[in-house]
């Protein structure tokens, strides 16, 4: 039985906090609507096995909940919810468990062998719950257990969820439960879910070093205008000396004390900048033309498409292997794009199936793919389209690799150029100065010593 604590509202606006044991979350929310209690949120904070004799605490009717004075805490009202100190490291170890894609992955490996072992879908999900450390994932998967329970298929519960599932996964679940190949999709949904992953590991193994140096050479600076270069400029006050400070070091002290003194105007002007920014971009034609930017952007404008077209040719596979046809498998796969411009493209194509021109079209007269791409999608509508897809989708699989070894080995020199440029400056404006300290001859000026 799984623990929850919820968080709800009376039909007065009272808000009722209070810790509850029940078999699912979809469950608990219904009994709380049947109790006129709206939900702000529901949390899993424990479980407890099905052998567990402890007496269950449940929702039985709001009279029974509002009496529960050891259990649950009543604000009257928003104005006077000032939780204690308990309740805050309360309400802090109660938050949700972050479901990474490791977890999903876990759980997809689990569930494709337990299927292979000929297990039902109510007996594998059972038996995958029992063994799951993550209690966000557990009570989703109780939930979907639940749904299967009542006669449902997987997939609809799980498209409740789709912050956690990705729609092209959800979408796999659903054409395996409908065409009874759950078991063949299952190992697709794993194999897609790993080079997902392997993508996003190595894209972070490429960016993350090179923000990093950029960062450290950022703090250095800072480092030196706060603490360092103003400790040297009253050593050589006391001194007496008649010699100065580099000019472009006095130079850059006085800019950044300038800056220091009249922050607002530039932070007014970068706050303008960004609002006039945002605000184009939320419209239609300014969404269109930065994510068509984002597709032509130096550096990472290729890698982004190929990976938005390789997404979108795998669900379209997906979809034609089993008995889709073209026109839909467009319909259903184009939920897996979020980029305006792709959208567009397939959503023309979608236009020309129906008036009986080629789909292929729109995708070659965009630009974006490459000759390689559209010729084999030809060669497909001839012979075999999805075979001749799945080889277009190894491709992009070895096009994008391709594609981030090239960024691997040009984004550090690029960010070494930039780096070489901050040392640069960090030599000029702060190491000068110390060498000109500790090794100068400014302290035989200041007690008039020839040097």
């Amino acid at each position: 039985m799984a623990e929850y604590i919820y968080r709800a509202v009376t039909s007065k606006g009272q808000i009722v906090r209070n810790r509850v044991e029940e078999v699912n979350r979809n469950t608990l929310i219904k009994k709380l609507k049947n109790n006129d209690l709206l939900p702000i949120s529901v949390v899993q904070v424990g479980y407890r096995g099905k052998k567990s004799k402890a007496n269950r605490r449940n929702i039985m009717d709001i009279d029974d909940i509002m009496q529960q004075a050891d259990s649950a805490n009543i604000l009257q009202g928003r104005a006077n919810a000032k939780p204690s100190l308990k309740e805050r490291v309360n309400l802090a170890l109660s938050r949700e468990e972050k479901i990474t894609t490791r977890d999903i992955i876990i759980f997809t490996q689990n569930f494709f062998l337990l299927k292979k072992a000929d297990f039902n879908n109510i007996h594998a999900l059972s038996t995958i719950i029992d063994s799951t450390e993550n209690l966000s994932l557990r009570g989703i998967l109780q939930d979907i257990l639940a749904g299967v329970e009542a006669g449902e298929y997987m997939y609809t519960t799980m498209e409740y969820y789709s912050n956690i599932f990705p729609y092209i996964y959800i979408n796999m679940i659903k054409v395996g439960e409908l065409s009874g190949s759950l078991t063949k999709s299952l190992e697709q949904a794993v194999k897609y879910l790993e080079e997902v992953d392997d993508t996003g590991s190595r894209l972070r193994k490429i960016i993350v070093p090179n923000v990093l140096q950029l960062v450290a050479i950022i703090g250095i600076l800072i480092f030196g205008v706060a603490y360092i270069i103003p400790l040297i400029q009253e050593a050589f006050l006391e001194s007496g000396t008649t010699q100065t400070l580099p000019a472009i070091t006095i130079w850059f002290v006085d800019f950044c004390n300038a800056l220091i003194h009249a922050w607002y105007i530039p932070v007014i002007a970068i706050a303008a900048i960004v609002g006039i920014v945002f605000a184009y971009v939320n419209t239609p034609k300014g969404k269109y033309n930065f994510h068509y930017f984002k597709y032509k952007m130096p550096i990472f404008g290729k890698l982004i498409f190929a990976m938005d077209f390789s997404r979108l040719m795998r669900a379209m596979l997906l979809n034609l292997e089993n008995g889709m046809r073209i026109q839909d498998s467009l319909e259903v796969s184009k939920a897996v794009v979020k980029n305006y411009v792709l959208l567009s493209i397939v959503e023309t194509a979608i236009n020309n199936i129906l008036i009986g021109s080629s789909w292929i079209e729109p995708f070659e007269n965009s630009g974006l793919c490459s000759s390689m791409q559209t010729e084999m999608l030809k060669i497909g509508m001839q012979t075999d389209l999805p075979e001749m897809m799945r080889k277009l989708v190894e491709f992009m699989e070895m096009d994008i690799n391709n594609l981030m070894q090239k960024i691997m080995a040009v984004l550090p020199q690029i960010v070494y150029s930039i780096v070489g440029v901050f040392l640069i400056f960090l030599v000029v404006t702060i190491i000068v100065p110390c060498i000109q300290l500790y090794m100068g001859t400014w302290l035989f000026d200041a007690v008039d010593l020839p040097a």
